[in-house]
């Protein structure tokens, strides 16, 4: 009752000023996307018990409530400017006016639309799709559509934690900024596939745990049983949010040994009612076949959703392709809508697949090794550094560690058995040779491994049972629990600086931490420590991912790796999200200068 008082009085409160659009100097825009109508921060409606708008939910005290968290109506420049008309003209002060309604219903008349949905589908892995989602998010954001990314299912070690704590994809999180969102959620990426070993994922669902599952279980327990609801339930959710979903597909959409069971391409693009686009990647050569061969291998009643094809990452001119391209569209009747040339960018891997063969990237004084575990999750925690005069090395034998100026012990999915495996390499040896000589910093399943002793006694956060000794650099000790994982957002300081620190933690196996910490995260109820650190040995732990992203970490620890210099005049470091942004426009303006926009668009608006 007391919360209804208090949303009652900010919405008099709102009523009072009047219309006022985007609010560009609220410290919270946008808060939602961008664009985004500021006038209600506080819905006049509340609570419609509309369920085109959100849903109710069962409180921990066992009463309902409604709630319209995802609800992004009432910030639509038009909706906004409509309502506070209507209320003005009909001269009301108070949101229990029941004429409320009314309004409520006309702007649902006038305004409210579900969404339509285009699918992104590749020839093959690495075919381009998530760079062509993002491209595509961009694009039609900046058209002026509410846009949402979507990936129903995914393959990554590469996760993020959302502000309301659920775990997706990482890519799922860049595409909902590229697409102007200021935070992604979980129905963005309802199913997402973390490997532990050779043949066992854990599934996370809609963010959170849901168990662990074979190849075979996968497929024929869980895409059968609650896998195809599930991406069906969250394609709803977001259609009856956004204009448009921009979908991607996983792998080939021509997978015939599973296709009966696909949820991820053609399956999911069924769903969802969308069209669907073929990306092909140029540079592996036989672009016309791969694209040939995967839609006549799709079978006929869904191929009538492939509505065009892009040819990505063409390298050198791109008109040498625009034969072949008129001759495809000749033999499949689809039309080839862009030529993309080969764009550099930088911008985070998606998945490690896409760093076989890679040994090093940069090209800067500072050499950085980190340790290229099997099971390396969240890679990209360190591409901030190439911002920097940094040289990345991914080392997988003890003599690659030579001349290094830094170590960085990744995290990882399978935290002992991956510390084993550097037993096995003489890793571990080579490591501790290095301590108190070079910077040596863990992070989660690292830092885990900087510990004296890992604890898995029934081993269900690795494929270990048992207790082993680690590095036994920290006086820490870590133990899994069954049921027991850790996502938060964190947000808070570097002690020593008390300059701003973001990110994120995502882990199975709790800490005990007997060190100096590193930083102060702020959490209701309390503050907390996080980390910990050496100073005089040059030993670093944490659990936070995405901890160089700010410049104030990046400066602390580079600043060590320099050999204690004082890098202060590095007041130049800037956030990584502002090159990233920089990427995503590059990205976009690429593909809307090679694509066929009349086109694009008659395939998303379901004209084509």
């Amino acid at each position: 009752m007391k919360d209804m008082d208090n949303i009652t009085k900010k919405v008099k409160e709102e009523i009072e000023k009047g219309w006022i659009g985007p609010n560009a100097n609220c410290p919270y825009h946008p808060s939602h996307f961008k664009g985004q109508d500021c006038t209600f921060c506080y819905c006049p409606f509340y609570p419609c018990h509309d369920e085109d708008l959100g849903e109710v939910l069962r409180s921990k005290r066992g009463s309902d409530i409604w709630d319209c968290t995802y609800c992004l109506f009432i910030h639509r420049q038009e909706v906004g400017k409509f309502v506070m008309g209507e209320i003005k003209r009909l001269g009301m002060t108070d949101p229990k006016d029941p004429r409320m309604k009314d309004i409520l219903k006309e702007a649902k008349e006038r305004f409210y639309e579900r969404g339509k949905a285009v699918m992104v589908v590749g020839a093959t892995s690495d075919a381009g799709k998530s760079l062509a989602v993002m491209a595509l998010c961009r694009i039609l954001q900046k058209k002026g559509y509410l846009i949402s990314p979507f990936k129903s299912q995914n393959m990554s070690l590469n996760s993020t934690v959302t502000r309301r704590g659920y775990e997706i994809a990482a890519i799922q999180a860049l595409q909902s900024k590229a697409a102007g969102l200021k935070d992604p959620d979980q129905h963005m990426n309802p199913i997402l596939m973390k490997p532990k070993g050779d043949t066992m994922s854990q599934v996370i669902v809609e963010g959170e745990p849901y168990g662990d599952y074979d190849v075979k279980g996968y497929y024929e327990e869980f895409v059968p049983g609650p896998g195809r609801e599930i991406v069906k339930r969250n394609i709803k959710f977001l259609k009856d949010r956004y204009d448009i979903v921009v979908m991607e597909g996983a792998g080939s959409p021509a997978e015939i040994n599973i296709y009966d069971k696909d949820i991820a391409n053609m399956g999911a693009a069924k769903i969802a009612d969308a069209s669907c686009i073929l990306i092909v990647n140029v540079e592996w050569g036989g672009s016309f076949a791969y694209a040939a061969g995967t839609v006549r291998l799709i079978p006929e009643e869904d191929r009538g959703r492939i509505k065009g094809i892009i040819l990505n990452n063409v390298r050198g001119d791109v008109s040498r392709m625009v034969p072949g391209a008129e001759e495809l569209e000749k033999i499949l009747g689809i039309p080839v809508i862009g030529i993309i040339p080969h764009i550099k960018l930088e911008l985070p891997l998606e998945d490690s697949e896409t760093m076989r063969g890679i040994k090093t990237r940069g090209d800067g004084k500072m050499k950085i090794s980190v340790i290229k575990l099997p099971k390396i999750a969240n890679f990209t925690d360190f591409d901030p550094l190439l911002m920097e005069d940094v040289t990345l090395k991914y080392v997988t034998e003890p003599e690659e560690l030579k001349d290094s100026d830094a170590i960085i012990i990744p995290g990882t999915k399978n935290t002992i058995n991956d510390f084993l495996w550097m037993k096995e390499k003489g890793l571990d040896q080579a490591i501790a040779g290095q301590k108190g000589k070079v910077p040596i910093l863990g992070i989660c399943g690292g830092y885990q491994m900087m510990g004296r002793l890992l604890d898995d006694p029934e081993g269900v956060g690795n494929q270990y049972k048992g207790s082993i000794e680690g590095f036994g650099f920290f006086n820490n000790s870590t133990r899994w629990e069954k049921g027991k994982k850790k996502i938060a957002q964190d947000d808070g300081a570097l002690i020593m600086t008390g300059e701003p620190v973001t990110g994120y933690e995502t882990h199975a196996g709790m800490t005990e931490v007997n060190e100096k910490p590193l930083f102060d995260i702020k959490r209701h109820p309390s503050n907390e420590n996080e980390g910990s650190f050496r100073e005089e040995e040059l030993l670093f732990g944490t659990y936070i991912h995405g901890v160089f992203d700010r410049p104030a970490f990046r400066r602390f620890f580079l600043s060590y790796v320099e050999g204690g210099k004082d890098v202060a005049s590095r007041s130049g470091m800037r956030d990584y999200d502002d090159l990233l942004e920089e990427n995503i426009e590059r990205l976009a303006s690429a593909f809307e200068n090679n694509m066929n926009m009349e086109k694009l668009m008659n395939i998303v608006e379901g004209k084509q």
